[in-house]
């Protein structure tokens, strides 16, 4: 097995073995530091020889790392004897089963105690299992500032005594916003980049996709993951007509609608049903709208009142000058406007869709 395989197992299993040595640590710094030591051991061991059980090998290195941190910590000596003797460790990981450690580790990572951030930077790392060079390639920022969020909120979570539990119903309701608020800031990410030369990262958006199908499956009840499950898969149906070969952005009006993907758009309306038979939140919404752009045969088809419609509820469930922005022919203005978002746009690719809507209104 090579390095590949080593970080297909890893991406896979990394919030149920981060997840499991935080549950019998209580450190959740240590059982992150323990499984990315294991990481590193598999990478020089499998191409050597291949364990049977990648995810058990995984678990059970991870966790005779943890028993030698914790051998070191004199004071925690009751703790080690307990994590040394549980056998539950020791079982087999079933790749079928989602339990509610992964949970517990979505809403450690996602605290309010933490900054944006460093919820988006802690759950790709811990919950996403993307190494920290990966999460600087996608955000474009320097490997060192990636590894100072990352320090930052393990020492936030551990200097506020964040317990490794899943926060009882009422307050993981309140809670629930600041994680869809996180994978939502990643799919957007992946969806349309602040910086770069390229408008799309979709490794970044169909990481949070895969993340949020698996909130999904353990918040079975809770309309807005569907809600954000189903906007994000809509919204990505539509990366392969978004641009031409070179990159060069392509508006939705001139997109070739025989590229969307047509599976993710069937996934995306699955999931807005499922998430419309329980409420109508600000996700639901916006994947209401994305559904009926994804639903019309072309530009001229679409059911525009519809849109026009749930923008407007939109607007008084979450209102945002962005939802309210409408067209008054106030052309001077919105050239100058225009104008000063290409200057701040950092995205080379996005910056030169402004500028053609400048030269329209020219």
């Amino acid at each position: 097995m090579g390095t590949a395989d080593v970080e297909a197992v890893w991406r896979i299993e990394s919030a149920r073995i981060v997840a499991a040595l935080t549950r019998f640590t209580g450190d959740f710094g240590l059982a992150e530091d323990a499984a990315q030591e294991a990481v590193a051991e598999a990478l020089v061991s499998w191409p050597r020889a291949s364990p049977a059980n990648p995810a058990g090998w995984l678990m059970a290195t991870a966790r005779r790392r943890a028993i030698d941190a914790i051998r070191r910590r004199v004071a925690l000596q009751e703790r080690y004897a307990l994590l040394a003797a549980d056998p539950a460790l020791d079982q087999e990981i079933d790749p079928d089963r989602i339990d509610d450690d992964v949970l517990a580790l979505m809403f450690v990572s996602c605290h309010p105690v933490l900054s944006r951030e460093a919820r988006v930077a802690l759950t790709l790392r811990v919950v996403g299992g993307l190494s920290t060079e990966e999460i600087a390639r996608a955000f474009l920022v320097p490997v060192p500032t990636v590894q100072a969020r990352i320090t930052r909120g393990k020492k936030a979570i551990a200097t506020a005594g964040v317990p490794f539990e899943l926060p009882p119903a009422g307050e993981r309701r309140e809670r629930l916003g600041g994680v869809l608020s996180a994978l939502y800031v990643i799919f957007t990410e992946g969806s349309t980049a602040t910086s770069g030369d390229r408008l799309l990262r979709p490794d970044v958006a169909y990481e949070a996709i895969r993340l949020a199908r698996t909130l999904a499956a353990l918040q079975p009840d809770e309309p807005e993951v569907h809600g954000l499950l189903a906007l994000c898969e809509l919204t990505a149906a539509r990366f392969p007509a978004r641009t031409d070969p070179d990159g060069t952005p392509i508006l939705l009006a001139d997109q070739d609608r025989r590229l969307w993907d047509f599976p993710a758009i069937r996934r995306g309306l699955a999931a807005l049903a499922r998430a419309s038979q329980r409420g109508s939140g600000p996700y639901c919404l916006q994947a209401a709208i994305a559904a009926t752009h994804a639903s019309a045969p072309s530009v001229e088809e679409t059911a525009w009142a519809r849109i026009v419609q749930l923008y407007e509820t939109l607007g008084r469930v979450a209102p945002s000058p962005v939802v309210e922005l409408t067209r008054l022919g106030r052309l001077p203005e919105a050239r100058a406007e225009l104008e000063l978002a290409a200057r701040l746009c950092a995205n080379q690719r996005e910056r030169s869709v402004l500028l053609g809507k400048v030269a329209a209104l020219s």
